[in-house]
């Protein structure tokens, strides 16, 4: 924590005398600076040496301020200048700014001179620089008559230009008549003093108009020397000129141009001096003559040339240092070399410094008693020297003031007063230059005054600093102590830091240091209190940041940018690209909370940054999209290392595009016998760039290369160059000979053919060779060309065959081939199989057996054995039908099979024949066999029909598969009530010959679930299901109507909502007790398939019972709807029952029978209500079973 109270050592008071003119020399608000008395300070003027356009007004500029305002005078050369003598001169008002009027008669010489500005209020007086004015001068040329240059091919130049002296010195250049600038080169150059230097003239330096021009910038005026004439002799033009006056030895002896070592043109000798000021910038230079051209370099003897300020300059004739320090004194050497020796020169430059400062005075602000210090230093080369003035006075003969002592560079102030006010200057000389600095020392006794404006809001973001000012002012200084809300203790604590200039500062703001503060400024003149505001913010945060996207060329991408802020400020979001702005480009969209890229491309490679910021925060996220491609196909190929069957392939890959090479992929072309196909050759890695190729003869190859990444594969590249390879016997044979017959009596040899570069040469051809196995010793051949088969006939029926194929071409045969056999044409087989044998392993399968017919009777490749069977008729039904004869393939030598899909109780034939690749031999005897007796399939059909109160007409058709004897039908069915629970289950046995039933005593007004099925000697088969309902009794309706009649009565409805509310209570009751231990509906609606014929039957009258609260009745499950003529199909439908309704008035079909749903669900689930077709009837109710 800063300390609070003015220290009384020195360099506290200096420290805190700072703090204080600094205070002053801020802004401060305009009633203050009205009421505050304050010394004169300089705030502008013209600089010290003031070159003026001659024909233009003289302004020197002298601008200041204090309290009162300060008024100005003038010296001029010393003296007084007044102004008010001389009309060419007019001072601007509230300024010191002279203008000196030459436009209207006055000349800019009688006005130069050495002028000084002062400006001075009752507080004291600040002076200016001395400003020494003068004109700008732009000479002319002196005339001078120029003789022409006439000069020898190689030997060196130097065109003088000596620019008449100007003020300020003029810029030069060199030009032709054309006015453009004549080139330079290491061999021609301007030097620093203007003249143009020839290292070595050649002769196309000839020329008439080598014109030097001088620009004056102040006068904006461009001086011309008169053209220089260069002429540039050759030995050859030479030799003509002087043949006349000389003998053939002197001609011929005349020597050309010859080469010669350096020698330094500027500067001159081995050594040299240069002085430079500190801060300029240090410009050295070596021209040099030679043939051929030398070649400058600089060093720094003893040490290393100065980085990131060095600078090469006139192609490296001259050594450009910036901003030069004493550091940089030393020796620097050029050194200009060809190639038939070297010179050099040292130059030893001294770096000396004008004054420049090291502790400027400050405007020191005290209070009536204080103690006070002006430090004056300064340093250069060689050391300045200190001087003082007062009020503009030598302070030696200044007005005394007993509270300042001078001590060198430092005047000390004891106990000052008010009187003690002045300006004083500082004057730091040496021979290079001087420094002047005004600082006043001003007395004042004000009481404290707060500048903070009141009430003043801060706003700063939680968990981060917060600055509360309290700018203040008073002399003495005031103490300040700072208080939170308006009756609060005085802050103290390691919880914040008082700093001088007044601001409080809580390091670290949490949401409880928002409130009032109360800032108390005193000192012994007065006291003052101002009150500000503080407000602690949540900070703005990134909660989703942009994250690291990698995508291919032309995708889509999308970076996230979620924030989350305080309520009370309003963010902004900025997205930025590699820190610049977005391009101007509509791909890329701004929302809300993301940047989208669309049809991404190269250029779109970068990083993102989402920037959001408040008045009071900002944070920021960035993310890298990387855009990856196939990378660019390789180039410049180049083929090397050519032999006869290999060469070596090298490339350049092309950008990779973000995703590295994986691979290379080099394919050829043979442009003699495939021109345009390019066929794979090799692959290499990706860090491979050369391969050695294998080489096949007679190819005219050509190669490209195709470079492959994670993305996909290049185009390809270029192709390279043409490389014909010699000729040469075939390498290799047709492959997969084959000898195959596709008659009894022939034999026909194919091969594939080699490609056009396997032929090695011209003239291909094929030797096909063949002679029967164990038969024949020699062989049987034929030349063939442009053909890949070769047809044998006359050869007996299957027979093996030795074959083989050589290629050959106009060089030669290749390898002696390999032999392979192959067989003559097959025939149809002789023999039928048998001894077949049928054994019936139930009424659906069956295994045959038979034996297998000789290898010789077969005539071919033995492929099998084919069982043709069919069924000749049903047993039960007596009648033939169409046969469908059926085909099982057994392949191999295989002698028994499996006949699956048989029919039940039925009578089929079989017959077993023998295939091989011509076809199929003779049938076996045809074999009959009868499968047993089967359970039937379900009744075709069943409808219920003529629903009255007590019976239901039932209808069906027999099964559409018997298979086997009917002996019965099986009905079983029972009641559903209204709560769908399934009463007694009921069954019947029937005739097999009966198609019709009709069910008497039947409950009227009740649904009926019915379960049919057909039985064989086997057993019963798959059963069909049906539902139904008898009709109402029309008493019991009537009575249903006289009871809605009363219903509608008034004193009825409130009974019944008294029933209603009692209802409801015995409901809650029963739900609670039932959730302690009941019966369960899920379980109910589980069970509700289950077979009837397994339902528990009571032990005393076998009656189907009740289940118990763990086994209770289950209710049927939803089901597929039946068709709308009651007719359930063949197919199981055992357990697809339809849901239904809970009164009688169902929805029937024309024909009477129901269409309605039941439903598993208890009345607790009303919703599903509308599935039923039915309306709730209080009728069902009461015949509902228990």
């Amino acid at each position: 924590m800063m300390k609070n109270s003015i220290s009384a050592s020195k360099a506290s008071l200096v420290f805190f005398l700072y703090q204080m003119i600094s205070a002053l020399d801020v802004p401060l608000d305009s009633k203050l600076l009205e009421e505050l008395s304050q010394p004169p300070t300089i705030t502008q003027q013209s600089p010290k040496d003031y070159i003026v356009d001659p024909r233009e007004n003289i302004v020197i500029q002298c601008e200041a301020k204090g309290k009162p305002p300060p008024s100005f005078s003038w010296t001029r050369n010393g003296t007084h200048f007044d102004i008010d003598k001389d009309e060419q001169v007019t001072m601007k008002p509230n300024s010191g700014t002279l203008v000196i009027n030459i436009m209207n008669g006055g000349k800019a010489e009688a006005y130069e001179g050495v002028y000084q500005c002062t400006a001075r209020n009752e507080r004291g007086a600040a002076i200016s620089n001395n400003i020494v004015i003068r004109p700008s001068r732009s000479p002319l040329w002196t005339k001078e008559k120029l003789e022409p240059n006439q000069v020898r091919e190689g030997d060196s130049l130097v065109l003088h230009c000596r620019p008449p002296v100007g003020l300020p010195p003029p810029i030069i250049f060199w030009m032709d008549n054309a006015f453009q600038r004549l080139p330079q080169s290491e061999r021609v150059s301007q030097g620093l003093n203007g003249d143009l230097y020839f290292s070595n003239v050649q002769p196309e330096d000839t020329r008439e108009d080598y014109i030097c021009y001088a620009r004056f910038n102040h006068t904006q005026t461009i001086q011309q020397k008169q053209p220089i004439s260069v002429k540039v002799f050759s030995m050859d033009s030479l030799n003509d000129t002087i043949a006349a006056n000389l003998s053939d030895t002197d001609i011929y002896g005349a020597k050309p141009v010859t080469e010669r070592p350096p020698i330094l043109l500027t500067p001159t000798g081995t050594t040299s001096n240069k002085v430079e000021l500190r801060g300029n910038v240090l410009l050295l230079e070596c021209i040099a003559a030679g043939l051929p051209t030398p070649v400058i370099r600089w060093i720094k003897e003893g040490g290393e040339l100065p980085a990131n300020r060095t600078f090469f300059e006139n192609f490296k004739k001259t050594l450009k240092i910036i901003d030069v320090s004493e550091a940089d004194s030393g020796n620097y050497k050029c050194i200009a070399r060809n190639i038939l020796g070297s010179t050099h020169h040292v130059i030893s430059v001294t770096v000396k410094a004008a004054p420049y400062w090291i502790t400027a005075p400050r405007n020191l602000v005290l209070s009536p008693g204080e103690d006070g210090t002006l430090i004056c230093r300064a340093n250069g080369n060689p050391k300045p020297s200190i001087s003082w003035l007062a009020n503009g006075v030598p302070i030696a003969i200044a007005p005394e003031d007993p509270s300042r002592k001078v001590d060198g560079d430092t005047i000390i102030f004891s106990a000052v007063q008010e009187r003690s006010s002045a300006v004083y200057q500082c004057n730091a000389s040496n021979e290079y230059g001087y420094l002047l600095a005004n600082a006043f020392v001003n007395v004042l006794a004000e009481p404290p005054r707060i500048l903070t404006p009141a009430n003043k809001l801060y706003q700063v973001i939680l968990d981060s600093p917060a600055l509360i000012d309290c700018a203040y002012f008073g002399s003495p200084k005031p103490e300040i102590e700072w208080f939170k809300g308006v009756k609060g203790s005085i802050l103290r604590g390691n919880e914040y830091v008082f700093h001088d200039n007044g601001t409080l500062e809580i390091p670290v703001a949490q949401k409880d240091s928002t409130g009032t503060y109360t800032c108390v400024a005193r000192n012994e003149l007065g006291k003052i209190q101002n009150e500000v505001q503080l407000e602690v913010k949540d900070p703005t945060m990134i909660i989703k940041q942009p994250e690291y996207k990698v995508i291919q060329r032309y995708g889509h991408v999308s970076f996230e940018c979620i924030i989350k802020h305080d309520s009370t400020l309003i963010p902004t979001v900025i997205w930025l690209k590699d820190n610049d702005e977005l391009p101007d480009d509509e791909r890329f969209l701004v929302g809300k909370d993301n940047l989208t890229i669309m049809n991404v491309t190269d250029k779109d490679d970068g990083t993102y940054t989402c920037i959001v910021n408040t008045t009071l925060d900002s944070v920021s996220a960035s993310a890298v999209l990387t855009v990856v491609a196939r990378p660019n196909p390789p180039f410049d190929l180049e083929l090397t290392g050519q032999l006869e069957r290999s060469i070596e392939l090298s490339w350049i890959p092309g950008d990779e595009n973000n995703s590295p090479i994986t691979s290379f992929v080099i394919e050829y072309e043979d442009g003699l016998h495939e021109p345009g196909v390019w066929h794979y050759q090799t692959e290499v890695p990706g860090s491979q760039t050369t391969v050695q190729l294998k080489l096949s003869p007679y190819v005219n190859y050509s190669f490209r290369v195709i470079a492959v990444n994670e993305i996909g594969r290049s185009q390809p590249s270029e192709p390279s160059e043409q490389y014909l390879t010699k000729s040469a016997n075939p390498d290799e044979n047709p492959s997969n000979v084959q000898g195959i017959g596709s008659e009894p009596d022939n034999l026909v040899i194919t091969w594939e053919s080699l490609k056009g570069f396997q032929s090695n040469g011209p003239g291909l051809q094929y030797k096909v060779s063949w002679r029967q196995k164990d038969v024949d010793d020699e062989w049987t051949s034929v030349v063939v060309a442009n053909v890949s088969k070769y047809i044998v006939s006359g050869t007996p029926t299957f027979v093996p065959y030795e074959i083989k194929v050589q290629a050959l071409n106009d060089l030669g045969y290749a390898p002696e081939p390999s032999e392979v056999i192959g067989h003559s044409g097959e025939d149809l087989p002789m023999v039928a199989p048998g001894n077949v044998q049928v054994h019936v392993i139930n009424s659906t399968l069956a295994k045959v057996h038979w034996d297998p017919v000789p290898l010789k009777s077969v005539r071919g490749h033995l492929q099998g054995y084919k069982v043709y069977y069919w069924k000749v008729q049903s047993l039960s039904r007596r009648s033939k039908r169409h046969i469908e004869k059926k085909i099982l393939t057994f392949r191999g030598n295989k002698t028994f099979g499996m006949l699956p899909g048989l029919e039940p109780y039925s009578s089929y034939k079989l017959n077993v024949r023998v295939v091989n690749g011509k076809g199929e031999g003779p049938a076996s005897p045809d074999r009959v066999f009868k499968t047993p007796e089967g359970v039937p399939s379900s009744p075709s059909f069943l409808k219920i029909t003529n629903p009255t109160l007590d019976s239901l007409t039932l209808e069906w058709g027999s099964p559409t598969h018997p298979n086997g004897v009917l002996i019965s039908y099986i009905l079983k069915f029972q009641p559903i009530n209204n709560t769908h629970e399934l009463g007694p289950l009921v069954e019947i046995r029937i005739p097999a010959n009966e198609s019709s039933l009709i069910l008497k005593n039947l409950n009227y007004s009740t649904r009926y679930k019915f379960y049919f099925n057909a039985q064989t000697s086997v057993g019963s088969g798959s059963q069909i299901t049906e539902e139904a309902v008898t009709i109402m009794d029309e008493g019991k309706m009537a009575m249903a109507s006289r009871q809605v009649d009363i219903a509608t009565q008034g004193w009825f409805i409130g009974l019944m909502c008294a029933v209603a509310l009692l209802i409801l209570i015995l409901l809650i009751v029963c739900f609670i007790r039932r959730n302690k231990g009941g019966k369960y509906p899920v379980k109910e609606k589980e069970d509700a398939h289950a077979d009837p014929e397994i339902q528990p039957m009571k032990e005393d009258d076998g009656t189907f019972g009740e289940y118990s609260d763990a086994e209770d009745h289950k209710p049927l499950k939803k089901g597929s709807r039946t068709p709308s003529d009651r007719t359930v199909k063949k197919e199981d439908s055992d357990d697809s029952l339809v849901d239904y309704g809970e009164g009688v008035n169902g929805q029937f079909n024309e024909d009477g029978s129901f269409i309605g749903q039941y439903s598993g669900k208890k009345e607790k689930e009303p919703a599903e209500g509308n599935e039923s077709s039915e309306a709730p009837s209080p009728v069902n109710a009461m015949n509902s079973f228990v």
